[in-house]
C-alpha cells in the first residue's frame, strides 16, 4: 500500500522553501500560493508547492515586489 504524502505546516512549508514565514503569509493573502485552510491553519503539500516553484509562482511574486 502506497503511503500518503504528509501535510505541511507553515512554518515547515517555509523552512522547506527557505523563506521566512512572512513571505508565506504574504502569498496567501496574495492567494497565490496552493495551500489548503483546515480549520484556523493552513496547511501545504510539498509536491504541489514544489510544483508551484518549478512552474515560476514564487518568481513572479519577486518580479512585482521589485516594480513597486
Amino acid at each position: 500500500m502506497q503511503r500518503a504524502e504528509p501535510w505541511y505546516s507553515l512554518e515547515e512549508i517555509a523552512k522547506h522553501l527557505g523563506v521566512s514565514k512572512e513571505t508565506i503569509y504574504r502569498w496567501l493573502e496574495r492567494g497565490t500560493i496552493p495551500a489548503h485552510r483546515v480549520g484556523k491553519l493552513w496547511k501545504f503539500k510539498p509536491s504541489d508547492i514544489d510544483q508551484w516553484v518549478m512552474n515560476g509562482g514564487a518568481e513572479k511574486l519577486a518580479s512585482e515586489k521589485g516594480k513597486k
